[in-house]
């Protein structure tokens, strides 16, 4: 990776954009408009598909699923075909970083497991296989979205490493250093077994 190769513009640009794009509370606005209240006041009071889910609304919590992972991917996409594969991942960064601390919610946002699938899908299947099938084949296991989230996490980062994807991995170190950060209470609670599984309500 050679950022001195992409005009400083460029990157700033992908930069705020990716942000913006990851900073749309999708969960809660909709949450809002369903005429839920709002889903910070519920569960653990992220704003993510797990505690829409905990609503009971299966198709709201799919459809904050699927909004936050293009939140992700769109920037990414578009960065990369416009200017390259270093503004993509600055696109990517800040989209993960707007999700976590979206300036419209006084930087208190969701843990990011959509939106990281999202800049997955839009980087490279490499990113995308192992992120999914590892949450999917952990969720169904140990039913624990957390735990599921925290491994894909580490397992998709140490997948690009493994084959070469070394500008991508680089970026992915820093997302699941975030991952883990904005579970560190989740930790803590599957440590002691007093975590939320998928689909238990509040």
């Amino acid at each position: 990776m050679d950022f001195a190769d992409t005009p400083p513009f460029a990157l700033i640009l992908s930069l705020i954009i990716g942000y913006l794009s990851g900073s749309v509370p999708f969960g809660l606005l909709l949450t809002q408009m369903a005429g839920l209240g709002d889903i910070r006041s519920i569960g653990s009071g992220n704003i993510g598909a797990t505690n829409v889910l905990r609503t009971g609304n299966k198709k709201l919590a799919a459809l904050t699923l699927l909004l936050d992972a293009l939140k992700g991917m769109v920037p990414v996409l578009m960065a990369d075909h416009f200017l390259g594969i270093d503004a993509a991942v600055l696109a990517g960064l800040g989209a993960f970083l707007g999700h976590l601390y979206p300036v419209w919610l006084k930087f208190r946002g969701g843990k990011g497991v959509a939106t990281f699938a999202g800049i997955s899908l839009g980087f490279s299947w490499h990113a995308l296989v192992p992120f999914a099938v590892t949450w999917i084949a952990m969720a169904a296991i140990f039913r624990y979205s957390s735990l599921a989230a925290l491994t894909a996490s580490v397992v998709t980062t140490v997948a690009l490493f493994s084959v070469g994807l070394t500008e991508i991995g680089m970026l992915y170190i820093v997302l699941t250093a975030l991952v883990f950060w904005k579970h560190r209470q989740n930790i803590a609670r599957l440590l002691a077994g007093t975590e939320s599984k998928i689909g238990q309500k509040a």
